[in-house]
């Protein structure tokens, strides 16, 4: 689970995997092998993953099926216009 939602996470980015270790300051083959699950991050790791998505830890390892955007730290009007857009989409996915 958590190898495949690195991978989904990372495409929806629009990264490659390269791009995805420069932020980490790991190797492609690191990143190639969690997705692959060869191998698992650290934990700290895990964290600073999460970090990058915007998403929680329990999200990257399947307790939970919702993707969680991070707001903190962001001023209200700008969670205003997330909530506003992230309405528009759903929407247009009905």
């Amino acid at each position: 689970m958590l190898g495949q939602r690195i991978n989904e996470l990372r495409r929806a980015c629009g990264w490659n995997q390269v791009e995805l270790a420069a932020r980490l300051n790991v190797t492609k083959q690191t990143v190639s092998n969690w997705e692959n699950d060869n191998i698992q991050p650290s934990v700290e790791m895990l964290v600073r993953i999460s970090k990058i998505f915007g998403v929680t830890t329990d999200y990257l390892l399947g307790l939970d099926d919702v993707p969680r955007l991070d707001v903190s730290g962001l001023p209200v009007e700008t969670v205003a216009h997330f909530s506003v857009l992230i309405d528009d989409f759903r929407k247009n996915n009905e």
